[in-house]
């Protein structure tokens, strides 16, 4: 039997697309994050070369907030005396690092206080933990 020249043979891309999304799917679920983040070359910067900014993040300023009130890198003080300390240590480095540790029965106006006082010798590097 001769074809004639007016059948053209049609092709059914339907099932093929959804071929297609279906791998493409079962790709995305199934890779590892860790598989993409281990190939990526990222350019990281060069570390700092100067004493002085390596000496200003090593400063670490640690406030444990309890029951009993405010204790400063070892000491009990009271409000004044903390805003004292901050502005002193504000004067030298703003980039220091602050960790506020508060106990669970510590009362909140001491923790807003440390962060109100934080804001304004403009001290940003701020971490809050509860232990």
């Amino acid at each position: 039997m001769a074809r004639k020249p007016q059948d053209n043979p049609q092709l059914d891309m339907t099932p093929m697309i959804d071929v297609v999304f279906e791998l493409i799917i079962f790709f995305v679920v199934t890779i590892k994050q860790e598989d993409i983040f281990s190939k990526l070359n990222a350019n990281r910067p060069a570390p700092a070369s100067s004493a002085a900014a390596s000496e200003e993040n090593d400063t670490q300023v640690k406030i444990d907030i309890g029951s009993g009130g405010l204790v400063f890198n070892g000491r009990m003080m009271n409000m004044k005396q903390f805003d004292q300390s901050m502005r002193e240590i504000s004067k030298t480095s703003k980039n220091s690092m602050v960790v506020i540790r508060c106990t669970l029965d510590s009362p909140h106006k001491y923790l807003v206080d440390a962060l109100d006082t934080c804001n304004k010798y403009q001290m940003y590097n701020v971490s809050v933990f509860s232990i």
